[in-house]
């Protein structure tokens, strides 16, 4: 498992348990949220550093044409 893999899954569960107590997150529903939560975070985590290898190529790219 990847640490980072691990740091959302608490996140995650951080976010399932204030659910829980909100009343929103229920055992029946417990699953499904639990996935589509960690995903979120997850994609959110990715896009974030694909956004920033993409502008550290763009300064790479502009700074090799001086």
């Amino acid at each position: 498992m990847n640490p980072d893999d691990e740091k959302l899954l608490k996140l995650t569960k951080e976010i399932i348990v204030k659910f829980i107590e909100l009343g929103r997150v229920s055992p029946t529903n417990f699953e499904a949220n639990f996935r589509a939560i960690f995903w979120a975070l997850k994609n959110t985590v990715l896009d974030a550093r694909a956004a920033d290898l993409e502008g550290a190529g763009a300064l790479e790219e502009t700074s090799g044409e001086e």
